[in-house]
């Protein structure tokens, strides 16, 4: 096929491209910035995606579109990129792709449309109901209404894919990455929580900071340990592909990620034995994130499982830096 992917030169993207290209598809890729391949069966076009010029140069020849491209943010100021990126952006290449009569268009929701953060019941499986609680979220579940809209009125196939929280086994690794840091070491949370104006979560990890970096165990108020799924890129990425095959997948939402749901004191334990980095607990003035999701649908749907566990992803990352678990 020829596909065009959205967003192609991030974290998602920049793996599945090459996954495609030798398989033998042709693809097309749309990013702000460029990916660093070069390939003869690559087209990379700049653009954001509410550019209806860039959309509809990238668009060229499509059969399948996999719309991975979005913003990300929790910051109240950037709720205006949210929108322009994630709701007229995905508009706009959903038309585009009705025109070019696409066949399959696969869109990368997120569990926050949930919310993960305060669920009602658990695990979340695909029929919860879905109650953002951030205006990422927000975004994302009118992406898959736009995308259920075009469904019903074009006969294109599609599929939902709702993304775990995804990260590169390398990012673990780096108290500068921008979900592992904030999410595992210290002076990152404290710097993401005074972007957020989170004051009362700051005072708290404050006087852990000796100017030092540090792994950090979040608990809520309650005590209880923090504790989510955290997937690996290459299953993301395994899904997707699975996507653009499987007639069994059309027309379906499925929640897409590991079936592991690490705890916080767990994940640090690994991340400690890799990089020798003392360890700070702290009790934090907010609920406990706290939830695990089921991936029974889209296994049984993708025939595809997830492969890798956070302990092995720290145990790969160290490989590849040269070290020893």
């Amino acid at each position: 096929m020829h596909i065009l992917v959205t967003g192609g030169a991030g974290r998602v993207g920049r793996r599945l491209i090459p996954q495609l290209l030798a398989r033998g598809d042709s693809v097309a890729c749309l990013d702000l910035m460029p990916l660093q391949l070069e390939h003869p069966a690559l087209t990379q076009v700049t653009g954001a995606f509410d550019d209806e010029a860039a959309v509809a140069r990238a668009m060229t020849g499509a059969e399948a579109v996999v719309h991975i491209g979005a913003y990300m943010s929790w910051i109240a100021a950037d709720v205006p990129k949210l929108y322009a990126a994630n709701v007229t952006g995905t508009w706009t290449v959903l038309r585009a792709a009705a025109a070019a009569k696409v066949r399959r268009f696969v869109f990368a929701s997120s569990g926050e449309v949930y919310p993960e953060t305060r669920p009602k019941l658990q695990p979340i499986a695909e029929d919860h109901p879905t109650e953002p609680t951030s205006a990422y979220g927000i975004t994302k579940l009118l992406g898959e209404d736009m995308v259920a809209f075009f469904a019903r009125s074009t006969g294109m196939e599609t599929v939902m894919l709702r993304f775990s929280h995804t990260q590169d086994a390398d990012e673990l690794l780096d108290p500068e990455s921008f979900f592992s840091g904030p999410r595992f070491y210290l002076r990152a949370r404290i710097r993401q929580q005074e972007a957020f104006g989170n004051t009362a979560v700051v005072e708290a990890l404050r006087p852990h900071d000796d100017g030092r970096e540090k792994l950090l165990i979040s608990r809520g108020r309650d005590g209880k340990v923090f504790r989510m799924p955290i997937t690996d890129t290459r299953d993301i990425v395994a899904g997707l592909v699975a996507a653009l095959d499987s007639t069994a997948a059309v027309g379906r939402t499925l929640n897409l990620g590991t079936e592991e749901s690490i705890a916080f004191d767990v994940a640090v334990s690994h991340l400690q034995r890799a990089i020798g980095l003392p360890v700070v607990d702290v009790t934090l003035p907010i609920p406990a994130v706290d939830y695990t999701t089921s991936r029974k649908a889209a296994i049984d749907t993708l025939g595809v499982a997830p492969a890798w566990t956070f302990g092995a992803m720290v145990e790969d990352a160290l490989r590849r830096r040269g070290g020893t678990a």
